[in-house]
């Protein structure tokens, strides 16, 4: 991975953001694939409007980029973002949440956000 320059305050913000263990969570799930909200409360055993809040926390800060499909909007990692270094070094470092999305693909609840 190319060796990048941050400035101080987008590191202390995003480091700020990836603080919050449900932020954390949200970004990886994100990391390999597109999620929609729905899943993010399934997964999460949160209320929609909490799932919300943190997703327009790190969509503010382009942590995420949103993509409109029909109703539903699917949440990506940005890893454009200068900060994506740092991002991608956390995640190495907490385990892995595909499972948590396998097991939602098997219960038949990551159908439903793809019409």
């Amino acid at each position: 991975m190319e060796k990048t320059i941050i400035e101080l305050e987008q590191a202390a913000q995003t480091l700020k953001l990836l603080g919050d263990k449900t932020r954390l969570t949200i970004l990886g799930l994100v990391k390999d694939s597109e999620c929609c909200v729905c899943e993010f409360v399934e997964v999460l055993q949160m209320s929609q409007p909490s799932i919300s809040q943190h997703l327009r926390k790190l969509r503010d800060a382009g942590l995420v980029k949103e993509q409109r499909r029909g109703q539903w909007i699917f949440y990506s990692l940005n890893r454009e973002h200068a900060t994506y270094p740092i991002i991608h070094q956390v995640l190495e470092q907490i385990p892995d949440q595909k499972e948590k999305l396998t097991a939602l693909e098997e219960a038949g609840l990551r159908i439903q956000c793809d019409s």
